[in-house]
């Protein structure tokens, strides 16, 4: 994987690899990826009753040095060249020591001397040439390990969410910071040498620096980011090491224990890897996708790192286009259940105008849900479920924007019968979200030169939206949407048409004998035919009548169930009895006529 035309850069993209602005600079402002954790507003949080709790500040468990006291040591600045490396490792020796920020006004002194020293120290890596000597490197990887390893707090919250809590933020972030500010400018020194470096920054280095990315703090996983990234550029020897613990981390946060906080930061850092992956993708490459990355689509918290695992997925197709099919078909698996009944959202019961493949879509939609949770909250549940539909859709976009004309033919089955799906959605949102590709010029290339194929999937959910969908302003799109399909093809636009009113009016009258039928079966249960009377057939649908007809004058003959009867499985004359599949003596499959039963 690190082999020739393997490189950190490549083409520009829409994720940055891992940067040194914001937190990593010292400043104040956070990256994006930490500001979905702390600006993040969501107005359709699930609202459990309890109160936002307030920003909490907690510190790590380190082995506090409480009885040492460090003494003020010269400025680096103003000590002769050839004595700078010494007097460099004695404060890095000094601040080694970890103190206990639980206390705010303990140690106040010693406090301020090791934070002058980290300050000092930063400076002293920037602005001076040659500062970096082998004899520091030691120092430098004791200094950090000291200070960034070691035990995350538990979280205060254990219902804690991402998307509705605040996060836990490290109390000992003052030095902290410097820390972490201090290792980067050593990595990023121009006399930073990796055949010494990797001495001291090895494997086990690297797995502990991975755990720390679960840590709840933004601006850590900030600081994570951009050294894991430093430190993948420079070892090629841990690339494949970093790479395989990475995926250990996805499959135990898909799998198992649902809950990590480092998911988008790493994931921005494996965007820029991607990127610089060589043609054609090695096998293991493709396993990573199919195994790792698509399966991320699947916890709950996907609103929190979508943005970089959808990048992470366009880099891949861009690579290799021929991994698209396998793309949706995972996307489709992953895709969120919803309810396409509007009235099942407001309903505790049963509707009476819900058909029963309706209705356990919305049981299937709140069947993962936990059992303590009200009526409100699975309202609210469903209402998650479009958002992350709304997602899914932005996602999809993203890929038909680079499909190459060939893959797209591939796939147009299942992507327009999940499109036409999503245009009939009760929650507007998800229906303007589709309705919104024909706003996309290639994506309307690509759907005009294969209208054929796509008019008659979509065609049946956009006419029947055209007069029943609740919003206006979905309707009015799918009105642009028809008159697109009229310009392109009006030939097949008016067959479709025709079509769909004859079927329409089928419906209805099927409908219209289910009702009168029932109608009459509940008459026959008020007044019953007088005993050894026969019930005349005639007073049954013309379908029913006639199956009545052949099973009196064959008694033997399978009976069918009654949905199929009322459907047209047993209508017709003669004997048309279901066909059945019968092996030969040569093992090869015949179609025979269902025989009597004996």
């Amino acid at each position: 994987m690190h082999g020739a035309g393997h490189s950190l850069t490549g083409a520009p993209h829409q994720i940055p690899p891992p940067r040194t602005q914001g937190a990593a600079t010292g400043g104040q402002q956070l990256s994006a990826t930490a500001n979905q954790f702390v600006d993040k507003i969501d107005p359709f949080h699930n609202k459990r009753g309890t109160s936002r709790r307030l920003r909490i500040n907690n510190s790590s468990r380190y082995n506090v040095d409480s009885a040492q006291e460090l003494v003020q040591l010269p400025m680096i600045k103003d000590t002769a060249s050839n004595e700078q490396p010494a007097l460099v490792i004695e404060k890095l020796v000094q601040c080694q020591h970890v103190f206990d920020f639980y206390d705010p006004v303990a140690q106040l002194k010693c406090k301020e001397i090791k934070r002058a020293a980290l300050n000092e120290l930063i400076d002293h890596i920037t602005s001076t040439k040659g500062a970096i000597v082998e004899t520091i490197y030691p120092a430098v990887i004791k200094m950090v390990a000291k200070n960034i390893f070691r035990v995350l707090p538990p979280s205060e919250n254990c219902e804690f969410d991402p998307e509705e809590d605040e996060p836990t933020l490290e109390v000992s972030w003052p030095h902290l910071q410097l820390v972490y500010e201090l290792f980067l400018r050593f990595l990023e020194s121009p006399d930073f040498q990796a055949s010494i470096g990797k001495k001291y920054i090895d494997q086990r280095f690297v797995l502990k620096l991975l755990d720390l990315f679960d840590s709840e703090d933004p601006r850590e996983r900030d600081f994570l980011k951009t050294v894991l990234h430093r430190i993948y550029g420079k070892f090629l020897g841990l690339r494949a090491f970093i790479r395989k613990h990475i995926n250990n981390m996805f499959l135990r946060f898909v799998y198992e224990t649902d809950s990590f906080n480092g998911v988008g930061e790493l994931l921005e850092i494996l965007g820029s890897i991607i990127n610089g992956f060589a043609l054609p993708l090695k096998q293991e490459h493709k396993v990573f996708l199919v195994k790792v990355l698509l399966p991320l689509h699947k916890p709950k918290c996907l609103s929190l790192y979508h943005a970089q695992l959808a990048y992470c997925v366009v880099q891949f197709i861009e690579k290799d286009s021929s991994l698209t099919p396998q793309v949706f078909d995972a996307l489709l698996k992953f895709w969120p259940r919803t309810c396409s009944s509007k009235r099942s959202l407001k309903t505790k019961t049963r509707p009476q105008k819900i058909s029963t493949s309706e209705w356990a879509e919305l049981v299937s939609s709140i069947s993962s849900a936990p059992f303590d949770r009200s009526p409100i909250d699975y309202t609210d549940l469903i209402v998650l479920r479009f958002l992350k539909e709304v997602m899914f859709l932005g996602e999809v976009e993203e890929i038909l924007d680079i499909i190459e004309p060939e893959q797209f033919k591939k796939i147009i089955d299942p992507l327009f019968r999940q499109l036409a799906k999503c245009v009939s959605s009760p929650h507007f949102q998800v229906a303007e979200r589709a309705l919104y590709f024909w706003n996309n010029e290639y994506i309307l290339s690509l759907i005009e030169d294969t209208s054929s194929l796509v008019m008659p999937i979509m065609f049946p959910a956009l006419y029947r939206i055209s007069k029943e969908h609740w919003n206006q302003t979905i309707v009015a799109l799918v009105y642009n949407v028809l008159k697109t399909f009229m310009e392109m093809n009006g030939k097949l636009f008016d067959e479709l048409t025709s079509t769909y009113k004859g079927e329409r009016v089928r419906e209805k009258q099927r409908e219209k004998d289910r009702d009168l039928f029932w109608k009459k079966l509940e008459a026959l249960e008020l007044d019953p035919p007088a005993e050894g009377k026969e019930v005349s057939p005639s007073m049954f649908p013309e379908k029913l009548s006639d199956y009545m007809k052949r099973m009196k004058d064959n008694p033997n003959m399978t009976p069918l169930p009654m949905a199929s009867v009322l459907a047209g499985g047993g209508g017709g004359g003669g004997d048309k009895s279901p066909s059945v599949v019968k092996k030969t003596s040569t093992g090869s499959d015949t179609t025979a006529a269902a025989t009597p039963k004996k």
